[in-house]
């Protein structure tokens, strides 16, 4: 059962210009100001979000490892605790259902972040078969997501130094707030260096402040979902309401790097199997609409020979026009050409992820 209320969201409504729902009682903020501008200032220096809106499904018990093997696609048999895993749940045909994260606390017990909280019931019903605990911690804990260049410097103000060294891209660390356990992971859905964290639902307020108060000098702004989603389009990153709105397997997403057949089977592993070697008949590709405007969101359909479907499109203030994010048939997955998508706009397909195409910038040695 969702709790509609958190000290956090309440915290962040007196706070917001706009606020969206993103699902039945859970609001992040839209914006704080201007989304253009927030989106600016976490390119140029750092954004502060409410990543909150996530579930998250903690898993205990000795059969933990293997309830999480028949989950999801990645092997996590060398993951280490501090460590994070990208990863796939599939439905049994094969599709992908979410993305997710897998966090190794210690010895066997995890955290399982997705971003739709629905979806910690069928979890939770799969773990039934191994005898392992699955708890909602959605409601306890929440999120604080500090993107940018700046990311760093300013969580070192904030904690004063005591803290460690930065964690490992994907690695995360456990530290103090107030009294409060914190973790720190670094990981991110901007383009950019970036950093998460977890708190207590009633400390998120007090950290929320510290994060401002310590970035005041170096350009943070609190920034909203509008901006983060025009961030990841030009990141290149999917998200479940759009990309994986109509089923979709992973070849079509072009994530089979996120899919270990070498293993004990997962759920959907068989359909898989059976189209492994099998050129996917459509692949998702960054579009330039040749239109600029971001109205023209539709979800992923039918593909017509020759015709594209635009899942998501923003208005890029760092590129000054219209980007998308689509599905096109395999055979026009070429960048540079042109096709009519499905509503009669025109468009061509680009490279993804249109910004920092090689991933140097999560990724860099701070």
């Amino acid at each position: 059962m969702i709790q509609l209320k958190t000290a956090f969201a309440d915290f962040l409504s007196t706070r917001s210009a706009a606020t969206l729902t993103v699902a039945p009682g859970i609001t992040t903020p839209r914006c704080f100001s201007d989304a253009r501008r927030e989106h600016l200032a976490t390119r140029r220096a750092a954004g502060l979000f409410d990543f909150s809106f996530m579930g998250c499904a903690e898993i205990a018990g000795t059969a933990s490892p293997a309830f999480l093997g028949s989950l999801q696609t990645r092997a996590l048999n060398r993951l280490q605790p501090g460590r994070i895993a990208y990863t796939l749940l599939l439905r049994d045909d094969g599709t992908v259902l979410n993305d997710a994260t897998v966090w190794r606390l210690a010895g066997d017990r995890y955290w399982l972040f997705i971003g739709r909280r629905s979806d910690f019931e069928p979890v939770a019903r799969c773990a039934k078969d191994f005898g392992v605990t699955v708890s909602d911690a959605s409601q306890q804990h929440a999120v604080i997501a500090i993107q940018g260049a700046a990311s760093w410097s300013i969580i070192e103000r904030c904690f004063d130094g005591r803290h460690a060294a930065a964690p490992p891209y994907y690695g995360f660390q456990q530290l103090s707030f107030a009294g409060s356990d914190c973790w720190l992971a670094r990981i991110g859905y901007s383009g950019e260096t970036g950093y998460e964290l977890v708190i207590a639902d009633a400390a998120a307020p007090a950290l929320w402040q510290a994060l401002l108060a310590a970035g005041a000098d170096a350009g943070l702004l609190e920034c909203g979902f509008d901006a983060i989603d025009s961030l990841r389009i030009e990141a290149g990153h999917i998200l479940f309401a759009r990309e994986l709105a109509a089923p979709v397997t992973p070849f079509e997403l072009g994530l089979a790097r996120l899919v270990d057949f070498y293993r004990a089977p997962f759920r959907g592993a068989p359909a898989l199997q059976a189209t492994r070697w099998r050129r996917p008949p459509r692949r998702l590709a960054g579009l330039l609409p040749a239109a600029d405007t971001a109205a023209a969101q539709s979800l992923p359909g039918r593909i017509a020979p020759g015709r594209g479907a635009l899942t998501s499109a923003c208005w890029s203030p760092l590129y000054g026009r219209c980007l998308g994010i689509g599905f096109v048939n395999a055979e026009d997955a070429y960048p540079g050409t042109t096709l009519t998508l499905h509503d009669g706009m025109r468009a061509q397909v680009a490279r993804l992820p249109f910004y920092d195409p090689a991933k140097h910038l999560p990724r860099k040695t701070l």
